[in-house]
C-alpha cells in the first residue's frame, strides 16, 4: 500500500545552534545553571528559527481515542473514563485546561477515536476548549486478537494531524493524548520500535498495582508474539 505522508524537515543548524548557546552563555549566571531548560530554550530556537524565539498564539492539541485492549484489564479503569475526561478538558476542569488558560494557550480536543459520540457544539469565545470531529472508528480493535488498526486507518490518522496542525494560528504547537489504554498501545510501540523488552517499557499506567503490572505486561508480550 503507497502512503503519502509528508516528509520530516531537517531543522538542523549548527551556526544557529552555536549562537542560540551564545545568548545562553552570556546572561548573568553560571554557565548550564539551568540545566534542561537550557536544553530547551536551544531547541525551541531552532525549531522557530530564530536566534531570539517568539511564541505567537500558541497552541495545545489534545488527541483523543479509546483503545480495544483496555477490554484486556491493562488499565484500572475503564474505557467510558475516555469521553468524560474529554468532557472534563472542554469544561475547563482538567490539568491541561487550566494550564492552557493561564498561559494563554487556545486548546483543541480532537476526538480521533473515541467509543462515544459527543453533542456538536461551539466555544463561547476563542479562549474556550473546542472540540474538533475527526474520528476514525469508535476505538481501536482488540490487538490481542486482531490488528488494533488497519494501514489506511494509521495513515487517515496521522493524515488528520497534519492537516490540523497546518490549520492553525500562531508559530507553536503543544500536543498530548488521552484515551484508557493509551500506556499499553504505547508500550507495544516502545517495544517493537526500540527493540526493547515487553517489560521493560510496561509500567503503572492509570496506577496498577505490581500483580496489575504483571497482568498487563503479560497481555502486551502475547500480543507482540
Amino acid at each position: 500500500m503507497h502512503t503519502h505522508l509528508p516528509v520530516l524537515v531537517d531543522i538542523s543548524d549548527p551556526v544557529l545552534s552555536l549562537a542560540l548557546q551564545h545568548t545562553l552563555d552570556n546572561k548573568t549566571k553560571p554557565r548550564g545553571s539551568l540545566g534542561v531548560l537550557e536544553t530547551l530554550a536551544r531547541q525551541l530556537g531552532e525549531i522557530l528559527g530564530a536566534e531570539r524565539p517568539v511564541l505567537r498564539q500558541p497552541q495545545m492539541l489534545v488527541f483523543a481515542g479509546d483503545h480495544g485492549l483496555a477490554a484486556r484489564g491493562v488499565s484500572a479503569y475503564p474505557s467510558d473514563v475516555t469521553w468524560q475526561m474529554v468532557e472534563n478538558f472542554l469544561t475547563g476542569g482538567a490539568a491541561v485546561s487550566v494550564l492552557a488558560r493561564q498561559h494563554d494557550i487556545a486548546l483543541t480536543v480532537v476526538d480521533c477515536g473515541v467509543a462515544h459520540d459527543f453533542a456538536p457544539r461551539e466555544p463561547a469565545d476563542v479562549m474556550q476548549p473546542r472540540l474538533v470531529n475527526r474520528k476514525i472508528a469508535h476505538g481501536t480493535a482488540d490487538a490481542s486478537t486482531q490488528s488494533a488498526m488497519s494501514t489506511a486507518q494509521c495513515v487517515q490518522a496521522v493524515t488528520h494531524g497534519c492537516e490540523l496542525v497546518r490549520s492553525l494560528s500562531g508559530n507553536a504547537v503543544l500536543l498530548g493524548e488521552m484515551g484508557i489504554g493509551n500506556s499499553a498501545a504505547a508500550a507495544l510501540l516502545m517495544s517493537r520500535l526500540a527493540g526493547l523488552d515487553i517489560a521493560l517499557c510496561t509500567g503503572a499506567g492509570t496506577g496498577l498495582d505490581a500483580a496489575g503490572i504483571t497482568r498487563k505486561t503479560e497481555v502486551l508480550r502475547a500480543v507482540l508474539q
